[in-house]
């Protein structure tokens, strides 16, 4: 491997993990102000929440639109038009002047969210090498979860000073991203080799539509486990426990120090033992967690919880980078594994919302622990019932 070789998989792999992380940090502010955004909207927090949903839902197209175009003209132009997209909609995100338009623009910034995760994870698994792909995938998956831990920490800085709005606004600022990407990031080989036209194209979807269907499923549990264990977490400490702004901040980031030091180590662990194995006992040990993590009667024990919560929840993630792009035709890498991922986001993303609702009738946790067991135990059949590609070649023939 030369230096150069080295360098790009490198500004590849930056690329990525800086892109998910800066579209998580934009999604995730939200999810620490649903009181005060329906405060000054005049709406209850279901109302908000489902602005949320909104975003997950409308991901899809993204994937569709920019996964599209990432196997047609390459994976950086359409990663870079995507940042700039969705950063822009963020700061309009804090100018709303209404419900209505908060809401439209929330299901704007979704079209850029969904269309980042497919285009950078293939570029990124396509750039590195494949006996490292588990670890690096765990690395690039955890930017999520870094996202998330700076979005908490801009909650914790900026909110009390300036408020809500001033939180969208910092969230203009990934569209600096996309120089780096321009300037630093060469097209993966493997996307010049397997590269096609529109009727071959066709035809290796049609020829490969039971796999999607599989990756549709796979990715359903998995947002189910994500978005069931994260998006109304801040809610239930702030409703149910009665933690202040600060400490809720402060709990969230030890679970966002836990989802990353998960995300690697079972990345590294898949590259020895499999990518389904590694996924199935992270799994198992976050089922095994759910009392700790939301009916645990101190707030040590409640920050302990959070942290092993996330710790096997973003484990599992952390896998599925490399998973589901070995699964992947490689004429199809930008589009497949990122249309598939979307589709499985709109079809869980009425976790949220659902969870919102069952609070009022019962309370957060009670909602949240039955969810949660439930699609962590699923997501473990529905790994164990699907194929493996660890290490396959990626280019000609892969």
């Amino acid at each position: 491997m030369t230096s150069g070789d080295s360098s790009n998989q490198r500004n590849a792999l930056l690329a990525g993990f800086l892109g998910w992380t800066l579209d998580a940090f934009d999604f995730f502010v939200l999810t620490f102000v649903l009181a005060d955004v329906a405060r000054d909207f005049h709406r209850d927090i279901p109302k908000i929440a489902a602005t949320i949903v909104a975003s997950l839902a409308t991901r899809p197209v993204g994937a569709l639109i920019f996964g599209l175009l990432a196997d047609r003209y390459g994976r950086r132009l359409p990663l870079m038009l995507d940042i700039i997209f969705y950063s822009v909609i963020e700061v309009l995100s804090g100018f709303a002047p209404s419900y209505t338009a908060f809401f439209v623009l929330r299901l704007l910034y979704g079209i850029g969210m969904g269309g980042e995760w497919g285009v950078g994870a293939s570029l990124t698994m396509e750039s590195v090498p494949p006996r490292w792909r588990g670890l690096l995938s765990g690395l690039l998956q955890e930017g999520y979860a870094l996202g998330y831990l700076l979005a908490a920490i801009a909650y914790y800085t900026i909110y009390p000073r300036w408020g809500w709005r001033a939180l969208f606004f910092v969230g203009g600022l990934p569209a600096l991203l996309s120089l780096f990407i321009r300037a630093k990031v060469k097209e993966p080989e493997s996307w010049h080799e397997s590269r096609t036209d529109w009727k071959n194209y066709r035809r290796l979807i049609a020829q490969n539509w039971k796999r999607f269907v599989y990756l549709v499923v796979l990715m359903t549990v998995m947002n189910l486990m994500s978005h069931g264990t994260q998006d109304m977490y801040p809610t239930f400490l702030q409703q149910q426990r009665h933690f202040s702004p600060h400490l809720t901040a402060i709990i969230t980031i030890i679970s966002m120090l836990g989802a990353i030091s998960g995300g690697l180590a079972f990345g590294f662990y898949s590259d020895h033992k499999g990518r389904k194995r590694a996924m199935i006992t992270a799994a198992l040990l976050g089922a095994a967690s759910v009392p700790l993590w939301i009916l645990a009667p101190t707030t040590g024990l409640i920050t302990l919880g959070a942290f092993v919560m996330q710790f096997m929840v973003q484990g599992a993630w952390g896998v599925i980078p490399a998973h589901i792009n070995e699964l992947s035709p490689g004429a199809l890498r930008g589009f497949f594994p990122g249309f598939a991922y979307q589709l499985g986001v709109l079809f869980a993303a009425r976790a949220p919302y659902m969870e919102a609702v069952l609070a009022k009738q019962l309370t957060y946790s009670t909602a949240m622990s039955v969810v949660a067991a439930t699609v962590l135990i699923a997501a473990c059949i529905v790994v164990a019932l699907g194929p493996e590609a660890k290490g396959v070649a990626f280019g000609k023939g892969g």
